[in-house]
């Protein structure tokens, strides 16, 4: 079992890969079809979701696909259920396992992430489904008195009881501690957060016998608050970044898949290619984005199936450009030239 987590870790950040993040729930799907005036119904979001998974020669770039409940359970237009099709394009399939974050009692304005009941029983079925790896988040908010160290644990604790879940089940879990960049914090402030967070994980998934070799682990990356005046730049960013990391996550995990957390498309792009341009690191530095490889998708595709086409290409030049980002060869000029 262990050698199996193993090998399925290192194929997900595979040289010149990273993952797409599918797995919105029906609430943030909506809010996506929303910006194109498309309805959110069970149908839509299979052609949706389809039209990613079938993009040509996309598995050039992508190693996995994170899914959603309703998702990893649907089929293409052929019958196909979705995790063979990835499957059988070399694309590991993933399923999102959290119920997503509530409020954290006695705790304004923080929260703690749901969904530990019955999650053994959920595992088994996933991976009958053929899930290989799993994603479980939990989101830290800053401002003066935030993320406190009841939050911090409490996710924590979490994170590692999940985590053991997963590979006991046979699945790689991810591990998504997100400290959000929402308010106008300064990017030490941030840095702060992320390494307290990244620190008190760690702990955990030791206690709790979690195998790093077979984990990986889904960051934010270190950047000013949203609302900041003066916000770091590309270069502060990714140092900044890069010294949490180097501080706070052990060189046993073999991938750090950062997620994008409401960058624009070319700022996650740019700020991956620069902490991988500073390389080498002890872990492989890729991508697990969602919005931030699907935006131009979407907007192509407008619900219209005479755009799957051009929404596929736009997507498979967005995936493209990641990979670049991955061996730091990625340039801003790329944007402007042609697919």
């Amino acid at each position: 079992m262990g050698a199996e987590l193993h090998e399925t870790a290192k194929a997900l950040v595979a040289e010149g890969k990273g993952i797409l993040a599918a797995d919105e729930s029906t609430g943030t799907i909506k809010k996506r079809f929303d910006s194109i005036q498309l309805e959110s119904t069970e149908d839509n979001r299979r052609a949706y979701r389809e039209l990613l998974f079938t993009t040509p020669g996309v598995e050039e770039y992508i190693s996995g696909v994170i899914l959603y409940d309703e998702t990893i359970r649907q089929s293409a237009s052929d019958g196909t259920p979705f995790p063979k099709l990835l499957a059988d394009r070399g694309i590991i399939p993933g399923i999102k396992v959290d119920l997503g974050a509530k409020p954290l009692a006695l705790a304004e304005g923080e929260t703690v992430t749901e969904g530990l009941d019955g999650l053994r029983e959920r595992f088994a079925e996933y991976y009958e489904l053929g899930a290989r790896f799993s994603k479980w988040r939990a989101t830290y908010s800053i401002d003066a008195q935030r993320p406190s160290e009841y939050c911090v644990w409490t996710n924590a604790h979490a994170l590692g009881r999940y985590a053991a879940l997963s590979q006991e089940a046979g699945i790689v879990p991810i591990v998504e501690p997100e400290v959000l960049m929402d308010g106008d914090h300064s990017i030490e402030r941030a840095a702060k957060a992320t390494g307290r967070a990244q620190q008190a994980l760690f702990t955990e998934l030791h206690d709790q016998r979690v195998d790093l070799y077979g984990t990986l682990l889904k960051p934010n990356m270190v950047l000013s608050g949203y609302e900041a005046g003066d916000r770091a730049g590309v270069n502060e960013v990714a140092e900044a970044t890069l010294d949490v990391l180097t501080r706070h996550v052990p060189a046993a995990v073999p991938g750090i898949v950062f997620l994008s957390g409401g960058q624009t498309d070319e700022d996650a792009t740019a700020h991956l290619n620069a902490m991988n341009a500073r390389g080498p690191h002890p872990w492989e530095l890729s991508f697990s984005y969602g919005r931030a490889l699907q935006a131009p998708a979407i907007k192509s595709w407008g619900g219209d199936p005479a755009n799957v086409e051009e929404a596929q290409k736009a997507f498979y030049r967005r995936a493209k450009f990641n990979s670049a980002a991955r061996t730091g060869s990625y340039a801003p000029e790329m944007e402007a030239a042609a697919v």
